[in-house]
Protein backbone atom coordinates (compact mmCIF):
# COMPACT_ATOMS: atom_id res chain seq x y z
CA UNK A 1 0.00 0.00 0.00
CA UNK A 2 0.88 3.13 -0.67
CA UNK A 3 1.81 5.79 1.56
CA UNK A 4 -0.41 8.64 0.03
CA UNK A 5 -3.31 9.70 1.62
CA UNK A 6 -6.43 7.31 1.66
CA UNK A 7 -8.72 8.07 -1.77
CA UNK A 8 -11.61 7.35 0.90
CA UNK A 9 -10.35 10.64 3.33
CA UNK A 10 -9.81 12.62 0.47
CA UNK A 11 -13.55 12.70 -0.42
CA UNK A 12 -14.80 12.22 3.11
CA UNK A 13 -16.92 9.27 2.59
CA UNK A 14 -16.66 5.89 4.20
CA UNK A 15 -15.69 2.66 2.42
CA UNK A 16 -19.17 1.66 1.45
CA UNK A 17 -19.76 4.80 -0.03
CA UNK A 18 -22.67 4.25 -2.94
CA UNK A 19 -21.44 5.91 -6.03
CA UNK A 20 -23.66 8.65 -5.82
CA UNK A 21 -22.54 9.73 -2.37
CA UNK A 22 -19.16 9.52 -4.06
CA UNK A 23 -20.05 11.95 -7.25
CA UNK A 24 -21.95 13.98 -4.57
CA UNK A 25 -19.04 14.44 -1.75
CA UNK A 26 -16.53 15.36 -5.44
CA UNK A 27 -18.54 18.02 -6.91
CA UNK A 28 -19.01 19.59 -3.16
CA UNK A 29 -15.35 19.34 -2.42
CA UNK A 30 -13.97 20.14 -6.36
CA UNK A 31 -16.64 23.60 -6.03
CA UNK A 32 -14.72 24.42 -2.61
CA UNK A 33 -11.11 24.28 -3.57
CA UNK A 34 -11.12 24.65 -7.44
CA UNK A 35 -8.17 27.20 -7.98
CA UNK A 36 -10.44 30.13 -9.61
CA UNK A 37 -12.59 29.88 -6.51
CA UNK A 38 -10.10 29.02 -3.73
CA UNK A 39 -6.85 31.30 -3.49
CA UNK A 40 -5.39 29.68 -1.05
CA UNK A 41 -1.94 28.66 -2.07
CA UNK A 42 -2.75 24.83 -1.52
CA UNK A 43 -5.78 24.89 -3.16
CA UNK A 44 -4.30 23.52 -6.31
CA UNK A 45 -2.70 20.37 -5.12
CA UNK A 46 -5.75 19.44 -3.01
CA UNK A 47 -7.86 19.84 -6.05
CA UNK A 48 -5.53 17.81 -8.35
CA UNK A 49 -5.97 15.04 -4.94
CA UNK A 50 -9.54 15.35 -5.15
CA UNK A 51 -9.64 14.72 -9.05
CA UNK A 52 -6.90 12.09 -8.28
CA UNK A 53 -9.44 10.37 -5.82
CA UNK A 54 -12.29 10.63 -7.88
CA UNK A 55 -10.97 9.19 -10.90
CA UNK A 56 -10.70 5.80 -9.55
CA UNK A 57 -13.27 5.69 -7.04
CA UNK A 58 -15.63 6.95 -9.61
CA UNK A 59 -14.93 3.99 -11.96
CA UNK A 60 -16.29 0.65 -9.97
CA UNK A 61 -13.28 -1.00 -11.77
CA UNK A 62 -10.79 0.85 -10.68
CA UNK A 63 -11.81 1.30 -7.30
CA UNK A 64 -12.67 -2.77 -7.01
CA UNK A 65 -8.88 -2.78 -7.54
CA UNK A 66 -7.91 -0.22 -4.95
CA UNK A 67 -9.90 -1.69 -2.15
CA UNK A 68 -7.91 -4.85 -2.79
CA UNK A 69 -4.24 -4.12 -3.78
CA UNK A 70 -4.07 -0.18 -2.77
CA UNK A 71 -3.51 3.54 -4.81
CA UNK A 72 -0.50 1.44 -6.40
CA UNK A 73 -2.43 -0.96 -8.14
CA UNK A 74 -4.88 1.77 -10.16
CA UNK A 75 -1.34 3.77 -10.90
CA UNK A 76 0.36 1.00 -12.68
CA UNK A 77 2.96 -0.06 -9.97
CA UNK A 78 1.21 -3.52 -8.92
CA UNK A 79 3.23 -6.20 -10.24
CA UNK A 80 1.46 -9.51 -9.24
CA UNK A 81 -0.45 -11.79 -11.00
CA UNK A 82 -3.36 -11.85 -12.30
CA UNK A 83 -6.23 -11.50 -9.70
CA UNK A 84 -9.16 -13.32 -11.62
CA UNK A 85 -11.76 -10.10 -13.21
CA UNK A 86 -8.67 -7.50 -13.11
CA UNK A 87 -6.30 -8.84 -15.99
CA UNK A 88 -2.78 -9.16 -15.58
CA UNK A 89 -1.43 -5.96 -14.70
CA UNK A 90 2.63 -6.48 -15.30
CA UNK A 91 3.99 -7.88 -18.90
CA UNK A 92 5.61 -4.74 -20.10
CA UNK A 93 8.72 -6.33 -19.84
CA UNK A 94 7.48 -9.21 -22.29
CA UNK A 95 6.12 -6.52 -25.12
CA UNK A 96 10.08 -4.89 -25.14
CA UNK A 97 11.39 -8.55 -25.43
CA UNK A 98 9.44 -9.29 -28.35
CA UNK A 99 10.61 -6.31 -30.16
CA UNK A 100 13.80 -5.40 -29.14
CA UNK A 101 14.79 -8.93 -28.42
CA UNK A 102 16.59 -9.15 -24.64
CA UNK A 103 15.46 -12.55 -24.79
CA UNK A 104 16.91 -14.32 -21.72
CA UNK A 105 14.64 -13.61 -19.14
CA UNK A 106 11.11 -15.34 -20.78
CA UNK A 107 12.52 -19.15 -20.34
CA UNK A 108 13.23 -18.70 -16.41
CA UNK A 109 9.86 -16.41 -16.01
CA UNK A 110 7.88 -19.25 -17.54
CA UNK A 111 9.51 -22.27 -15.53
CA UNK A 112 8.56 -20.20 -12.38
CA UNK A 113 5.47 -18.88 -13.25
CA UNK A 114 3.12 -17.87 -10.22
CA UNK A 115 0.11 -18.88 -9.57
CA UNK A 116 -3.08 -16.28 -10.09
CA UNK A 117 -4.97 -14.52 -7.40
CA UNK A 118 -8.64 -15.66 -6.56
CA UNK A 119 -10.93 -13.42 -5.17
CA UNK A 120 -14.20 -14.94 -2.69
CA UNK A 121 -17.04 -12.69 -2.22
CA UNK A 122 -18.44 -12.99 1.66
CA UNK A 123 -21.34 -11.80 2.64
CA UNK A 124 -21.96 -11.66 6.81
CA UNK A 125 -24.27 -9.39 9.24
CA UNK A 126 -23.43 -6.35 10.76
CA UNK A 127 -23.48 -8.42 14.33
CA UNK A 128 -20.31 -10.55 12.85
CA UNK A 129 -18.60 -7.45 11.51
CA UNK A 130 -18.74 -5.61 14.62
CA UNK A 131 -17.56 -8.95 16.66
CA UNK A 132 -15.44 -10.64 13.94
CA UNK A 133 -15.42 -14.35 13.02
CA UNK A 134 -13.86 -17.26 11.78
CA UNK A 135 -15.53 -18.57 8.26
CA UNK A 136 -14.75 -21.80 6.39
CA UNK A 137 -15.39 -21.17 2.93
CA UNK A 138 -15.17 -23.32 -0.18
CA UNK A 139 -13.23 -22.56 -2.92
CA UNK A 140 -12.59 -23.48 -6.53
CA UNK A 141 -8.76 -23.17 -7.50
CA UNK A 142 -5.86 -24.82 -9.32
CA UNK A 143 -4.35 -27.34 -7.05
CA UNK A 144 -0.92 -28.95 -6.61
CA UNK A 145 -0.56 -32.37 -8.28
CA UNK A 146 0.24 -34.59 -5.07
CA UNK A 147 1.96 -37.06 -7.00
CA UNK A 148 4.59 -34.78 -8.91
CA UNK A 149 4.74 -31.84 -6.62
CA UNK A 150 3.38 -29.27 -9.41
CA UNK A 151 6.90 -30.27 -11.51
CA UNK A 152 4.46 -32.10 -14.79
CA UNK A 153 7.10 -35.50 -14.29
CA UNK A 154 6.82 -38.87 -13.28
CA UNK A 155 8.64 -39.45 -9.68
CA UNK A 156 12.63 -39.46 -10.48
CA UNK A 157 12.59 -38.22 -14.26
CA UNK A 158 13.96 -34.99 -15.60
CA UNK A 159 13.49 -32.11 -18.00
CA UNK A 160 15.47 -32.56 -21.00
CA UNK A 161 16.40 -29.54 -23.26
CA UNK A 162 14.04 -28.04 -26.09
CA UNK A 163 15.45 -28.68 -29.36
CA UNK A 164 12.92 -25.87 -30.89
CA UNK A 165 14.30 -23.31 -29.34
CA UNK A 166 17.77 -24.66 -27.71
CA UNK A 167 16.64 -24.12 -24.42
CA UNK A 168 15.84 -20.32 -24.67
CA UNK A 169 12.78 -20.66 -24.11
CA UNK A 170 12.22 -17.77 -27.33
CA UNK A 171 12.80 -17.98 -31.14
CA UNK A 172 14.12 -15.56 -32.89
CA UNK A 173 12.94 -14.31 -36.29
CA UNK A 174 14.35 -12.10 -39.03
CA UNK A 175 12.64 -10.67 -42.16
CA UNK A 176 14.09 -8.13 -44.66
CA UNK A 177 12.26 -5.63 -45.29
CA UNK A 178 12.97 -2.25 -47.63
CA UNK A 179 13.63 -0.66 -44.34
CA UNK A 180 16.35 -3.48 -43.54
CA UNK A 181 16.56 -6.67 -41.47
CA UNK A 182 13.80 -6.85 -38.89
CA UNK A 183 13.81 -9.28 -36.02
CA UNK A 184 11.10 -10.23 -33.66
CA UNK A 185 11.13 -12.75 -30.40
CA UNK A 186 8.61 -14.87 -29.75
CA UNK A 187 7.74 -17.46 -26.79
CA UNK A 188 8.67 -20.79 -28.06
CA UNK A 189 5.51 -22.85 -28.82
CA UNK A 190 6.96 -25.92 -28.16
CA UNK A 191 8.50 -25.74 -24.81
CA UNK A 192 5.49 -23.18 -23.81
CA UNK A 193 8.74 -20.90 -23.17
CA UNK A 194 10.35 -22.88 -20.34
CA UNK A 195 13.37 -23.74 -22.41
CA UNK A 196 12.98 -27.73 -21.27
CA UNK A 197 10.29 -30.02 -22.06
CA UNK A 198 8.95 -33.30 -19.66
CA UNK A 199 9.81 -35.81 -21.62
CA UNK A 200 8.01 -38.25 -19.18
CA UNK A 201 4.86 -36.92 -17.99
CA UNK A 202 2.89 -37.74 -14.82
CA UNK A 203 0.19 -39.91 -15.23
CA UNK A 204 -1.80 -38.26 -12.39
CA UNK A 205 -1.89 -34.94 -14.07
CA UNK A 206 -0.88 -35.67 -18.24
CA UNK A 207 2.12 -33.33 -17.04
CA UNK A 208 0.16 -29.98 -16.34
CA UNK A 209 1.25 -30.10 -12.54
CA UNK A 210 -2.07 -28.61 -11.66
CA UNK A 211 -5.93 -29.83 -11.44
CA UNK A 212 -9.10 -28.70 -10.54
CA UNK A 213 -10.15 -28.73 -6.94
CA UNK A 214 -12.60 -27.70 -4.69
CA UNK A 215 -10.95 -27.12 -1.14
CA UNK A 216 -12.18 -25.39 2.34
CA UNK A 217 -10.07 -22.73 3.64
CA UNK A 218 -10.72 -20.71 6.60
CA UNK A 219 -10.58 -17.11 7.19
CA UNK A 220 -10.62 -14.91 10.21
CA UNK A 221 -12.54 -11.87 9.82
CA UNK A 222 -11.21 -9.13 12.34
CA UNK A 223 -13.70 -7.21 13.87
CA UNK A 224 -15.04 -3.75 12.80
CA UNK A 225 -14.65 -4.79 8.91
CA UNK A 226 -17.11 -3.24 6.29
CA UNK A 227 -18.33 -3.45 3.09
CA UNK A 228 -15.26 -3.24 0.70
CA UNK A 229 -12.74 -4.55 2.78
CA UNK A 230 -10.89 -7.69 1.73
CA UNK A 231 -8.60 -10.11 3.26
CA UNK A 232 -5.85 -11.68 2.16
CA UNK A 233 -4.69 -15.11 2.53
CA UNK A 234 -1.21 -16.02 1.39
CA UNK A 235 -1.02 -18.82 -1.01
CA UNK A 236 -4.65 -20.31 -0.88
CA UNK A 237 -4.67 -18.71 -4.61
CA UNK A 238 -4.31 -21.04 -7.67
CA UNK A 239 -0.61 -23.04 -7.70
CA UNK A 240 1.84 -22.22 -9.86
CA UNK A 241 2.84 -23.65 -12.75
CA UNK A 242 5.60 -26.04 -12.92
CA UNK A 243 6.03 -25.61 -9.63
CA UNK A 244 6.07 -22.17 -9.36
CA UNK A 245 4.43 -20.29 -5.83
CA UNK A 246 0.84 -20.51 -5.26
CA UNK A 247 -0.92 -17.23 -5.48
CA UNK A 248 -3.08 -14.98 -2.65
CA UNK A 249 -6.59 -15.73 -2.19
CA UNK A 250 -8.48 -12.28 -1.61
CA UNK A 251 -11.54 -12.48 0.30
CA UNK A 252 -14.01 -9.24 -0.43
CA UNK A 253 -16.93 -8.75 2.26
CA UNK A 254 -19.87 -7.63 2.05
CA UNK A 255 -22.11 -6.49 5.07
CA UNK A 256 -25.82 -7.27 4.87
CA UNK A 257 -28.34 -4.19 5.68
CA UNK A 258 -29.34 -4.58 9.10
CA UNK A 259 -33.44 -4.15 10.45
CA UNK A 260 -32.46 -1.93 13.05
CA UNK A 261 -28.83 -0.46 12.77
CA UNK A 262 -27.86 1.59 10.45
CA UNK A 263 -23.60 2.25 10.11
CA UNK A 264 -22.43 5.20 9.93
CA UNK A 265 -18.27 4.73 9.87
CA UNK A 266 -17.47 3.39 13.27
CA UNK A 267 -20.90 4.61 14.63
CA UNK A 268 -24.42 3.05 14.49
CA UNK A 269 -27.42 4.65 14.32
CA UNK A 270 -31.15 3.45 15.82
CA UNK A 271 -34.34 5.23 15.83
CA UNK A 272 -36.69 4.55 18.79
CA UNK A 273 -40.05 5.21 18.94
CA UNK A 274 -41.48 6.38 22.52
CA UNK A 275 -45.17 8.00 23.28
CA UNK A 276 -46.07 11.09 24.36
CA UNK A 277 -46.70 10.81 27.63
CA UNK A 278 -43.00 9.25 27.83
CA UNK A 279 -41.94 12.68 25.72
CA UNK A 280 -43.85 14.74 27.84
CA UNK A 281 -42.99 13.25 31.26
CA UNK A 282 -40.03 11.60 31.08
CA UNK A 283 -39.18 8.06 31.12
CA UNK A 284 -36.13 5.10 31.50
CA UNK A 285 -36.84 2.77 28.49
CA UNK A 286 -35.27 -0.03 26.85
CA UNK A 287 -32.77 0.50 23.30
CA UNK A 288 -31.64 -2.63 21.47
CA UNK A 289 -27.92 -2.69 20.87
CA UNK A 290 -24.60 -5.03 19.57
CA UNK A 291 -24.09 -6.08 22.51
CA UNK A 292 -27.90 -7.11 23.68
CA UNK A 293 -30.29 -4.05 25.78
CA UNK A 294 -29.55 -0.93 27.25
CA UNK A 295 -31.17 1.13 29.61
CA UNK A 296 -31.66 4.78 28.65
CA UNK A 297 -33.05 8.34 30.26
CA UNK A 298 -35.38 10.17 28.48
CA UNK A 299 -36.20 13.41 30.45
CA UNK A 300 -39.07 15.52 30.36
CA UNK A 301 -39.83 17.55 27.41
CA UNK A 302 -37.74 15.67 24.95
CA UNK A 303 -38.85 16.59 21.57
CA UNK A 304 -39.12 14.34 18.11
CA UNK A 305 -35.62 13.70 16.59
CA UNK A 306 -33.95 14.35 20.25
CA UNK A 307 -31.01 12.28 19.95
CA UNK A 308 -29.16 10.30 22.45
CA UNK A 309 -25.68 8.76 22.61
CA UNK A 310 -24.41 5.69 24.33
CA UNK A 311 -20.83 5.61 24.36
CA UNK A 312 -18.55 3.02 22.77
CA UNK A 313 -21.68 1.00 21.72
CA UNK A 314 -20.92 0.75 17.89
CA UNK A 315 -18.25 -0.62 15.93
CA UNK A 316 -14.36 -1.15 17.09
CA UNK A 317 -12.35 0.39 14.72
CA UNK A 318 -10.28 -2.18 12.51
CA UNK A 319 -7.15 -0.97 12.97
CA UNK A 320 -6.95 0.78 16.66
CA UNK A 321 -10.44 -1.37 18.05
CA UNK A 322 -11.41 1.63 19.78
CA UNK A 323 -15.47 1.47 19.61
CA UNK A 324 -17.50 4.12 18.28
CA UNK A 325 -20.68 5.23 19.77
CA UNK A 326 -24.38 3.62 19.51
CA UNK A 327 -26.93 7.21 18.18
CA UNK A 328 -30.35 6.76 19.40
CA UNK A 329 -32.75 8.82 17.46
CA UNK A 330 -36.34 9.11 19.22
CA UNK A 331 -39.38 9.49 17.18
CA UNK A 332 -42.84 10.73 19.20
CA UNK A 333 -45.60 8.40 18.50
CA UNK A 334 -49.01 10.54 18.48
CA UNK A 335 -51.95 8.62 19.43
CA UNK A 336 -54.47 8.03 16.66
CA UNK A 337 -57.23 5.94 18.41
CA UNK A 338 -58.95 8.11 21.29
CA UNK A 339 -61.97 7.39 23.27
CA UNK A 340 -64.34 10.61 23.54
CA UNK A 341 -62.78 10.57 27.59
CA UNK A 342 -60.00 10.81 26.38
CA UNK A 343 -60.40 13.46 23.80
CA UNK A 344 -62.20 15.71 26.63
CA UNK A 345 -59.32 15.68 29.08
CA UNK A 346 -57.07 16.50 25.97
CA UNK A 347 -58.91 19.52 25.38
CA UNK A 348 -58.90 20.24 28.95
CA UNK A 349 -55.39 20.02 29.05
CA UNK A 350 -54.84 22.05 25.96
CA UNK A 351 -57.32 25.12 27.09
CA UNK A 352 -55.08 24.90 30.59
CA UNK A 353 -52.52 26.18 28.96
CA UNK A 354 -54.58 28.68 26.60
CA UNK A 355 -54.78 26.43 23.97
CA UNK A 356 -57.79 26.54 21.99
CA UNK A 357 -58.80 24.58 19.34
CA UNK A 358 -60.70 26.36 16.25
CA UNK A 359 -62.10 29.04 18.02
CA UNK A 360 -62.74 32.47 16.70
CA UNK A 361 -61.37 33.97 19.54
CA UNK A 362 -57.86 33.14 19.26
CA UNK A 363 -54.93 33.49 16.37
CA UNK A 364 -54.02 30.91 14.50
CA UNK A 365 -49.98 30.97 14.15
CA UNK A 366 -50.62 32.47 10.52
CA UNK A 367 -52.31 35.13 11.52
CA UNK A 368 -49.79 35.57 14.08
CA UNK A 369 -46.92 35.26 11.20
CA UNK A 370 -48.94 37.83 9.00
CA UNK A 371 -49.95 40.50 11.66
CA UNK A 372 -53.62 40.00 10.53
Amino acid sequence: MSNRQDYYEILGVPRGASAEEIKKAYRRLARQHHPDVNQNEDAEEAFKRLSEAYEVLGDPQKRQVYDVYGPDAVNGRYSGSGFDGFGDLSGFGDIFDMFFGSGTRAGRRAAEESGNDLRYDLEMTLEEAASGVDRDIRVSRLGRCRTCGGSGMKPGASMTECTHCRGAGQVRRTQQTILGSFSTVTTCSACGGRGRVIKDPCMECGGHGRFRETTEVRVAIPAGVESGNSVRLRGQGDAGATGGPSGDLYVIIHVKPHSVFERRGNDILCEIPITFVQATLGDTIEVPSLDGSEKLSIPEGTQPGSTFKLRSKGIPDVRTGTRGDEIVIVRVETPTKLSDEQKKMLLEFGESRGERLNSPEGRSFFEKLWGK
